[in-house]
């Protein structure tokens, strides 16, 4: 294990890179594309990027974005601003048009980087961005980026960034209206950094594969927590399923990160169960629910290995984790559809979302979270960051869920998507998952609809799974079987496919709709 670690009480970024390239400036840093870049080699870019961006006549302040797919530029950029006093909004580049011009215009990005997969949409856009001044192209044959760092000698002045000071800004993605842009600053990076290397035992001997997109903070955040700790970055352009199994098993990869969706794709990879992945230590799942079937493949895939995690971009990623001691343990499985319990550094509690009065242990809320880690406040919204952060310092999640009496912690629904039936609270995450154990059901989601009796009742919408039909009357008994009556859905809809947005998240207020037209009810 490597232990010239930079102290705990390290001021930003900036420091925590000039420590890995004086103490090991021949280590390897970051891996992409077959190419490696010692400490050395990637320090010396960073501040190459400092002096563009200064020759560029950017100030501590200003706001450069990213729209391409994962690159080292990207965090060179990111890690550059950290320097200079700017700030990186790196765009989700799943986002439709609109949306693309609408976080660019938001962030008031002077300068725009590109990869060579979007050039072309912001070309044709290009007049819809009045604040953007460059725009730079990254990668490919038509690249700029290498030209733009090289035409400059790197620059040490370091500009005296406060732990508050903004250097990267995510997007929460948002399933109502526009999204918004969490700072993220030096002082929440470093602890979330600090807190997951804690618990994680992340060292400057990891191998850490960066497989998420970085507009996202399971790849922006995974990214810095591995500089932080001096271990080895191995960057995937997109996380295919494919590719990244094998980057697991060929490099001797230690640590990683994927969402659900992604593993349930990795279990049908052919020879998958052959593959020798014995160098991982630390395989983080989370940012969506994991369907039990594909949990349980998981298991048998990777033993002894699988945290949980749950987390959001206005803390930083990672807020609490379910260990490897309770993935597979008889005695406690009912632990897997928690969220596990707190992670280092960090409180949670469950407060009455009217009120802000805590509740009892078991009883449903709102789940809040107090940390080191919280964002410096949405970018440009005072009113959202007041309403979602307290005087005091917490931050309130929107999600609902409960503790029981171990501190294991729940997470039911986001609040605005329960369903409150004759007076009963009923969250339809509880319901998806049983729904989702059923052979012939490949998505599912559970929305409430109008009901002269009870207000509202719960409704499944389904997609059915490969060479299945849907029964809607053996889905409701089913329900029945494993759920109290009040839970049970009154009805199934049958679609082709469920919407979503661009990272993923069912648009339930889309499933709504229809449903609420002409009702008091506002839907959200």
């Amino acid at each position: 294990m490597t232990t010239d670690a930079p102290s705990t009480h390290a001021a930003d970024f900036t420091a925590i890179v000039a420590h890995w390239e004086g103490v090991r400036p021949d280590a390897p840093a970051i891996t992409f594309d077959g190419r490696t870049r010692t400490w050395a080699e990637f320090a010396r870019r960073i501040r190459q990027n400092a002096a563009a961006q200064r020759a560029a006549g950017l100030r501590p302040g200003d706001r450069v974005a990213v729209l391409d797919l994962n690159h080292p530029s990207c965090l060179e950029l990111t890690l550059a601003c950290a320097q200079v006093g700017t700030a990186n909004a790196v765009v989700n580049f799943r986002l439709a048009p609109p949306e693309i011009v609408y976080v660019i215009n938001d962030a008031q990005a002077r300068v725009l980087f590109v990869g060579p997969e979007f050039a072309a949409a912001v070309a044709q856009v290009r007049d819809k961005l009045p604040t953007v001044e460059q725009v730079i192209h990254v990668g490919g044959e038509g690249d700029e980026y290498e030209a733009w760092i090289a035409a400059h000698e790197p620059d040490t002045d370091v500009h005296p960034s406060a732990p508050g000071d903004c250097f990267v800004q995510l997007y929460t993605s948002g399933t109502t209206g526009f999204p918004k842009g969490a700072m993220l600053t030096h002082s929440g990076m470093l602890a979330h950094a600090q807190n997951v290397t804690a618990d994680f035992d992340v060292d400057g001997d990891s191998r850490v594969q960066v497989a998420m997109p970085l507009f996202h903070v399971g790849g922006t955040s995974y990214a810095l927590l591995a500089i932080a700790a001096g271990a080895h970055s191995l960057m995937m352009r997109l996380p295919d399923p494919a590719a990244a199994l094998e980057m697991l098993e060929r490099e001797r990869i230690t640590h990683t990160f994927y969402v659900p969706a992604l593993m349930a794709a990795m279990l049908q990879v052919p020879g998958v169960g052959e593959r020798d992945f014995s160098s991982v230590k630390a395989l983080s799942y989370g940012a969506s629910p994991m369907p039990l079937p594909v949990l349980r493949g998981c298991l048998t895939l990777f033993p002894g290995v699988l945290h949980q995690v749950y987390g959001m971009t206005e803390q930083c990623g990672v807020v609490s984790s379910l260990g490897p001691e309770d993935h597979g343990n008889p005695a406690t499985e009912h632990r897997l559809i928690s969220a596990g319990t707190p992670i280092h550094g960090v409180e949670i509690e469950i407060r009455d979302p009217a009120t802000g009065d805590p509740v009892p242990t078991g009883e449903p809320g709102e789940i809040w979270v107090r940390s080191g880690q919280i964002m410096g406040g949405y970018w440009g919204k005072p009113e959202a960051t007041a309403s979602t952060v307290t005087d005091d310092g917490w931050l309130r999640s929107g999600d609902g869920g409960h503790i029981d009496a171990d501190g294991y912690i729940y997470v039911t629904d986001r609040i605005k998507d329960m369903i409150i039936s004759g007076g009963e609270n009923i969250y339809p995450a509880e319901i998806e998952r049983v729904l989702a154990e059923h052979p012939s059901v490949g998505d599912v989601a559970v929305i409430g609809v109008p009901d002269e009796r009870w207000g509202e009742v719960p409704k499944a919408v389904v997609v059915a799974a490969p060479d299945a039909t849907i029964d809607e009357a053996a889905l409701l008994v089913w329900c029945r079987e494993q759920l109290a009556s009040f839970k049970c859905p009154k009805s199934v809809d049958v679609l082709d496919e469920l919407p979503r947005n661009p990272t993923g998240k069912i648009l339930k207020k889309d499933l709504r709709k229809p449903y609420w037209e002409g009702q008091d009810r506002q839907v959200v």
